[in-house]
């Protein structure tokens, strides 16, 4: 589409008409033979105009009058206006903590077939179905055993994340649970994003064992920084022992970070959460849109000066090929009786 930058520019059109009636015109000495009869000497030899004088005329005042116009365009500055580009800006930064302590081997999970699977998998599962849902949010992935670790920084890229996840296995980050250390492993990450919303959600089915920092402190330190905390637990709350599911620290953690806790006694019902977060944690998408601008005032501005060289030219190549009519020169004599002006043949 083609549009100005100054269309305002088009406004001084008729600013070389007004100062032609307003100023004065210049005036210049000739030289010249004062006769009595001067009147009726030009109108003797007076011709009627040709249509060449006629065009030369009209020509005349043309050139300038376009040469005008082109030039008021060019400072106009015409610019073509391409399609839009439209980029969606993630306005969250979700990242998911996995727990891959040794008692997620547990196999008391069915996947979509209804196999008995281990309880990794039934996440891994689910987890990738959640991850196709949250497009245009940045998605990260760490896992905590004896200590967290970052499986994945933050990215749109969720087909990354979720090959990343699928690599994952039991115990590769330690047999015991670090879930205080892995919280704060996500305030850390959190330092670097400028996201308006920022939202933990934890996967775990034991307790702490191993965090250097307890898990609710950690929580009361990501709800200062305005980081929402969600858990799921996942397993069977009546074990006992290390592994014991302690739910009480799920809920204490979430309700200290401003987030909910979830439990899944199986395949399902840890669907249905993932549902239910869908629902929480709203998918937003900033959307900002930039139309490329292409300049063309330098078109208007050649076709004047070929327009006014080649007025120029014309002129010039004009008078170098004038010839000289041969006609008989007109004589003008005075009427010895009449006194009047005659002109002779």
């Amino acid at each position: 589409m083609l549009t100005f930058a100054h269309l305002w520019m088009f406004a001084l059109l008729p600013l070389p008409w007004l100062l032609r009636a307003i100023l004065p015109p210049r005036r210049t000495a000739v030289v010249a033979v004062r006769v009595p009869f001067g009147d009726r000497l030009r109108a003797a030899v007076a011709e009627s105009p040709s249509a060449l004088t006629v065009v030369r005329q009209i020509w005349r005042y043309l050139v300038p009058a376009l040469v005008w116009v082109l030039l008021l365009t060019a400072l106009a500055r015409p610019q073509w206006l391409d399609p839009p580009i439209t980029k969606e800006l993630p306005t969250r930064d979700l990242l998911l903590l996995v727990d891959l302590s040794g008692s997620m081997q547990q196999e008391d999970f069915t996947n979509a077939a209804g196999a008995k699977v281990d309880r990794l998998a039934a996440v891994k599962e689910v987890l990738g179905d959640f991850l196709e849902r949250r497009k245009g949010d940045r998605v990260g992935l760490g896992v905590f055993g004896d200590a967290p670790f970052l499986q994945a920084p933050f990215s749109t890229d969720l087909n990354l994340v979720r090959q990343l996840l699928d690599q994952t296995a039991i115990g590769m980050a330690g047999p015991r649970t670090a879930f205080g250390d892995a919280i704060g492993l996500g305030v850390s990450l959190f330092e670097q994003s400028d996201a308006p919303a920022k939202t933990i959600i934890i996967l775990t089915d034991g307790n702490d064992t191993k965090s250097q920092v307890p898990p609710v402190e950690a929580a009361r330190i990501a709800k200062q920084r305005d980081i929402r905390i969600h858990t799921i637990a996942i397993g069977d709350p009546a074990t006992v022992g290390e592994e014991k599911l302690d739910e009480a620290t799920l809920r204490e953690v979430a309700k200290t970070a401003g987030g909910s806790y979830f439990f899944a006694a199986n395949r399902q019902s840890l669907a249905g959460i993932y549902d239910e977060l869908d629902k929480i944690e709203t998918r937003e998408v900033k959307v900002i849109s930039h139309r490329p601008r292409r300049d063309l005032f330098f078109w208007p501005l050649l076709a004047a000066l070929l327009l006014s060289l080649g007025e120029k030219a014309w002129g010039i190549l004009g008078k170098s090929r004038a010839v000289t009519p041969l006609t008989t020169p007109k004589r003008v004599r005075v009427h010895p009786l009449t006194g009047k002006l005659e002109v002779e043949a």
